[in-house]
């Protein structure tokens, strides 16, 4: 199977749907265009700072947000942190070779960066991030307050949908290892998607311990293996 490269084209054209589509069978629920709109109209109405509308990246948004903005700082959440809970059997992983994909958690703090999207360009932009983010419903999109270099902003984040089938909570640290470790699909192996967060917030002078630990401790099993 060819791999697939996640960008603002291959989610506009269909190619990530299709993708998982082709993985997980056609049956496989997706957000309509009708619910996607709605949800998105919601949000934008329940703005805090309506017409400053940011978005939280906490994973793989941080080096390939796909969608167009005009302003990008560090920040740091509170009272959500970042977690693989999410089982991944499209993208980086196969339903005999899944993966984990990272969400947020009620809790603690996260270190992430935040884009400011262009006055305007909300509904667009927003529209290629649920694309991206939303189609299978395995996130809820929230309203955090992110704190930056230049003052608090108000942005959206993609927290864990507990009620869905991908939710994955209670994972032991020797399961989250093993399956980052051996993960693998269209997309590429999960522990490139963990090296990869791992890099970029360091570029960014972000150190996150737990995930430090744990990309260590992939990194062993991978070579391991």
């Amino acid at each position: 199977m060819a791999a697939l490269r996640l960008t603002r084209d291959t989610i506009l054209d269909g190619s990530l749907h299709a993708a998982v589509r082709e993985v997980l069978g056609p049956d496989v629920p997706f957000m309509s265009d009708d619910e996607r709109r709605a949800q998105i109209d919601d949000m934008l109405a329940r703005a805090p700072a309506p017409g400053r509308v940011w978005v939280f990246a906490f994973g793989s948004l941080i080096w390939n947000p796909a969608f167009h903005h005009v302003e990008r700082r560090v920040a740091r959440v509170h009272g959500w942190h970042r977690q693989f809970c999410l089982w991944v059997k499209a993208g980086r992983g196969t339903p005999e070779q899944p993966g984990l994909m990272l969400s947020l958690e009620s809790g603690g703090s996260c270190a992430g960066v935040v884009y400011r999207l262009a006055p305007g360009t909300e509904r667009t932009e927003l529209d290629v991030l649920w694309r991206r983010e939303m189609f299978t419903m395995s996130y809820r999109p929230v309203w955090v307050s992110a704190r930056t270099p230049d003052g608090i902003e108000h942005a959206i984040a993609f927290a864990a949908n507990r009620t869905h089938e991908r939710y994955a909570p209670g994972l032991d640290a020797d399961a989250v290892v093993r399956i980052i470790a051996t993960g693998s699909g269209r997309l590429g192996r999960c522990c490139d998607y963990l090296y990869d967060t791992v890099a970029h917030l360091r570029e960014l002078g972000i150190r996150d311990a737990a995930l430090e630990a744990l990309e260590a401790k992939v990194r062993a099993r991978a070579s391991a293996a």
